[in-house]
């Protein structure tokens, strides 16, 4: 592999920003598109329990309003996309098909604590390959946790078996209302080398 040129680091990384506001389009084809980059993501034995619910109407997001926290209503509210990063806690029921050359079921069934473990694990693992695949595409995000879990499951996920983790705002962000940069840990702050 070779390393990425520098404008894809910084439409990745460095430049990208958390945005607050949005505009455009965005359609079930742009979904598609962001889902196939998204599940080539790696976890662990290849459970993929995350699962995308993508809100593309207003009536759609209108539904998640009394979970929200006041500061997230508008924002999402008249964002082109708000889309509900979950967990299926039977993710391992898919693992004979995606995991095949061994018996990886037997790994999690009757263990809710190792399932309950591994499906938040991954499926925040698989939100974040979601921002930057959305990145990669050219749409900004706005990833966020202010709301009320167990109102957005018992709305959206009423039989218990996904479990909402966080919201990801997708559209064209708008830079004027954007917050400046907030300071990043220096390496010796976040790391060590052994």
């Amino acid at each position: 592999m070779t390393t990425i040129d520098t404008a894809a680091l910084d439409q990745l990384f460095r430049t990208a920003r958390t945005h607050n506001a949005f505009s455009g389009e965005v359609t079930e084809a742009d979904v598609r598109a962001l889902y196939d980059l998204v599940k080539m993501g790696p976890t662990t034995a290849n459970a993929q329990p995350a699962r995308f619910v993508f809100l593309l109407t207003r009536a759609a997001r209108e539904r998640l309003a009394p979970a929200l926290a006041p500061g997230n209503l508008d924002k999402t509210l008249t964002a082109p996309c708000t889309v509900i990063v979950a967990h299926d806690l039977e993710f391992y029921e898919q693992l004979p098909r995606t995991f095949p050359h061994t018996d990886a079921r037997s790994w999690f069934a009757g263990k809710p604590e190792h399932i309950a473990t591994t499906a938040l694990r991954n499926g925040s693992l698989q939100g974040a390959y979601l921002i930057l695949a959305a990145r990669a595409l050219g749409f900004d995000t706005g990833p966020m946790s202010g709301f009320d879990n167990a109102k957005v499951d018992a709305e959206f996920f009423p039989d218990g078996k996904w479990k909402s983790n966080f919201l990801v705002n997708l559209g064209r962000g708008d830079a004027s209302k954007i917050f400046p940069r907030n300071p990043r840990l220096a390496f010796e702050e976040a790391c060590r080398v052994l």
